[in-house]
């Protein structure tokens, strides 16, 4: 028996020796989502035709952050879903711009959070609550968000599967719940998957395995071209890999990758293929690598930095160094992590392609998502990294319901929080002010 081959029949058999021992067999359940989705799509459908034939909703919001988040972000630009928006991020600007946009009252607003206690989403959530329209929630049993839906007479609460973490949620209700909604034949999205799901059984010709064993060999990757996908791609590797020092470094649309790697989408359909893939692929590299892919011990930091700097009220963000400075010193990435009104990406992009004329790998993010997505690299993964905070002037406060501070505070609270979560671990940060 081969190496390559023992290896895959001990991930189909649950072993958690084949990573570190620890708790990954209770996180496996991915393994099985495409059928066990497929088995409860009737209730969602369902609950699609009751809203849309109801004829009081025009759009659809999904309020979530990373694993929430970033599949339905992924499936929505593929199919090209104009009425269905992801909010996933605290700059007061992009939230009234989002309402600009909607009619809250004619809007479906789907709170999603497996924790149910992501502050983010609860924020988002009592805003637009305020605000009228329909809500349906996406959690996990038993969670805070479950009971706040009850409470608050939400029209469906759907389950996550409790043994999938959120990077490994695109094909669970994180991920369909959201498409079924946007209008997609769920059934296809979710047979392709399973295509895929079994082709990964194999010795040999096997997709996930291949895939894996490539990116287990190299510091960074890219794709050949990014698209949507490397926004879900990200967060499945960074948070997967990037700890005890080592990992991988996604950079979708970096040229300056070591690997690039094709994403196959001939038919947006492929999408569940392809989120399989490298699911796969995540966890064979986990186990060459030798860390545990399903936890994320790193990312707590930032988020209680910025509940202590909440707690100490405001917040002045002042400039420190430059990126100049920072691309003089040794380093294998820079990261550009951008506490900015999303609407400003063009001038984010000139700061990307500055650093990347100096042969650095560069990646960059939005702040507060990236937080829910690469964060765990920069702080568990090797110390080489060139970190660039960018922040913006919020503009007038924006009030959360129930909250002593807005959504202008808390996004300097994050902004605050990371920062010194990455000086913390020695990391070699500037912040400039735009």
């Amino acid at each position: 028996m081969t190496v390559t081959t023992e290896l895959v029949e001990r991930i189909w058999a649950r072993d958690p020796t084949v990573w570190t021992g620890a708790d990954e067999a209770q996180w496996l359940g991915w393994l099985d989502e495409p059928q066990r989705m497929l088995e409860q799509l009737d209730e969602v459908l369902e609950f699609a035709n009751e809203v849309v034939s109801a004829g009081a909703i025009d759009d659809v919001v999904v309020l979530g952050m990373g694993g929430s988040s970033l599949a339905p972000e992924v499936v929505r630009r593929t199919f090209g879903a104009d009425r269905f928006h992801v909010l996933d991020t605290t700059h007061p600007n992009a939230i009234r711009a989002l309402e600009s946009r909607i009619d809250p009252e004619r809007t479906l607003f789907l709170s999603a959070s497996k924790s149910g206690t992501t502050l983010e989403t609860r924020s988002h959530t009592a805003y637009f609550l305020e605000r009228g329209g329909q809500f349906a929630a996406i959690t996990d049993p038993g969670s805070d968000l479950e009971r706040f839906a009850r409470e608050n007479g939400f029209l469906r609460v759907f389950y996550g599967e409790p043994t999938i973490g959120g990077r490994y949620s695109a094909l669970s209700p994180f991920g369909i719940v959201p498409a079924v909604l946007m209008g997609i034949d769920a059934t296809r999205l979710l047979e392709r998957a399973v295509e895929m799901q079994e082709a990964c059984h194999y010795a040999d010709g096997n997709p996930g395995l291949d895939l894996g064993r490539r990116l287990a060999s190299v510091s960074s990757v890219g794709l050949n071209d990014a698209g949507a996908f490397g926004l879900w791609m990200e967060q499945l590797i960074a948070e997967s890999t990037g700890k005890q020092g080592k990992g991988i470094l996604p950079a979708p649309d970096d040229p300056n990758a070591e690997m690039h790697e094709e994403v196959r989408l001939p038919d947006p359909y492929e999408l569940g293929q392809e989120f399989f893939r490298w699911e796969f692929a995540v966890a064979v590299a986990g186990s060459i690598i030798g860390i545990n892919p399903f936890d994320q011990p790193d990312v707590q930091a930032a988020k209680d930095k910025t509940n202590e700097v909440l707690a100490g009220g405001d917040v002045e963000l002042e400039p420190e160094g430059s990126l100049e400075e920072l691309l003089a010193q040794e380093g294998d990435y820079v990261c550009i992590q951008a506490f900015v009104d999303p609407a400003r990406v063009n001038e984010m992009q000139q700061l990307v392609d500055r650093a990347r004329e100096s042969g650095h790998v560069v990646t960059h993010g939005f702040g507060p998502r990236y937080l829910h997505s690469t964060g765990q690299f920069h702080k568990g993964g090797p110390n080489t990294g060139l970190f660039l905070q960018v922040v913006d002037d919020q503009g007038d406060e924006l009030p959360i319901p129930g909250q002593p501070f807005g959504f202008a505070q808390l996004i300097r609270a994050q902004a605050a929080g990371d920062y010194e979560s990455l000086k913390a671990r020695g990391r070699r940060v500037a912040r400039m002010i735009v």
